[in-house]
């Protein structure tokens, strides 16, 4: 019987835990119920929502945002344009990487430009020649190729091959040419993520 169930365990004859009274239990039951319809309502808001988006590089990096926040996919960005001081600059940027360790909302307003660093995976300055490559948790960079320059995911060991001469980037890979006026070239390599089993 149910009722004399719940009588015994309100009395304390079972269980090690704290005794609660049925009000209580019913009480912390439907607290634990909002809580957990309230977590699945509140995602995670993407810097993109919301935004009139004209720019194609902002356009394709929005499509992408959910994909690279979940971890279903990560994204590398090739920018090649002008920095502040006029010197031209290219670099390799995990746009995952990015996500999580900055801010996006003032490149979606279009406040800011993003620009590669020498802090992402790949950066030239092509006037003062300085040159820098750094792995992120997403990416490893091979530099010393015959190919040129790679970059192996860490989550599937699959290569990226950036070379705009291969014939494709690799195995579960992408390479989109994007056409904007407010950039010199921008390239985004996109990798479905697939777990090594």
């Amino acid at each position: 019987d149910q009722e004399l169930a719940r009588q015994l365990v309100e009395l304390g004859y079972r269980g090690s835990g704290e005794v609660l009274k049925r009000e209580e239990f019913e009480s912390r039951k439907q607290a634990a119920e909002a809580s957990r319809l309230s977590k699945r309502s509140q995602q995670k808001k993407l810097a993109s929502d919301e935004k009139v988006i004209k720019d194609p590089l902002l356009a394709a990096l929005a499509a992408r945002e959910a994909g690279n926040r979940n971890g279903k996919m990560t994204s590398i960005i090739f920018i090649r344009d002008r920095n502040a001081r006029g010197q031209e600059i290219s670099g390799y940027i995990d746009y995952a990487y990015r996500l999580k360790t900055e801010d996006f909302e003032p490149y979606f307003s279009a406040k800011k430009r993003l620009l590669p660093r020498p802090s992402d995976l790949s950066f030239y300055n092509w006037e003062t020649a300085t040159s820098t490559s750094n792995p992120t948790p997403n990416y490893q960079v091979i530099a010393e190729n015959a190919s040129g320059l790679l970059f192996k995911n860490k989550r599937d060991r699959k290569i990226i091959n950036v070379d705009p001469k291969a014939p494709n980037p690799g195995d579960n890979s992408e390479r989109h040419i994007i056409s904007t006026n407010k950039y010199i070239q921008v390239v985004i390599y996109d990798h479905i993520n697939r777990r090594k089993t």
